[in-house]
């Protein structure tokens, strides 16, 4: 049986939703400020943040950004018109379609980046701390609570 639930343990996860919620306000002002919604903002991070390539298909998009197809695909549309990204056929199949940032887009993720980056420097060791905690109550043998918060484990 497991052992009873203290308020501690209640304080700890609100206090960890909490600073994840201070940041992703953060990232969406920021995005704001830049004269982008927070799923564009999200769009050209995962773009350029892909691993081993610098494009994405949409249904990578959609995957990485925890959204539809359909509306990855309307995502893309409205970039595309505002220049921020491109998009270009495959020459090795044809059937996919490749999703680049534009010139545009590159220049306000940079700023971006170097935002989230100093922001990151401010909150990082609070959430350091908090994930140090929550390793501890967490044994080695256990399954993950569920399947869609899997992560492959990060490498160093």
């Amino acid at each position: 049986m497991p052992a009873k639930l203290t308020k501690d343990d209640y304080e700890f996860i609100a206090e960890f939703r909490y600073t994840l919620r201070k940041f992703l306000g953060f990232s969406e002002a920021a995005a704001i400020a830049h004269g982008l919604t927070a799923h564009q903002y999200q769009a050209l991070l995962a773009i350029e943040g892909f691993p081993g390539r610098s494009w994405v298909t949409v249904g990578e998009l959609a995957e990485q950004l925890q959204i539809v197809h359909h509306s990855a695909v309307g995502l893309v549309n409205r970039m595309e018109k505002l220049e921020l990204v491109y998009r270009e056929k495959s020459t090795e199949d044809r059937r996919i379609v490749q999703v680049y940032l534009a010139p545009k887009g590159r220049k306000l993720l940079e700023s971006l980046y170097r935002t989230h980056r100093t922001e990151l420097k401010t909150i990082g060791p609070r959430l350091i701390k908090l994930l140090q905690k929550a390793s501890l109550d967490i044994s080695e043998s256990r399954e993950p609570a569920s399947p869609v918060c899997y992560m492959p484990p990060v490498e160093e």
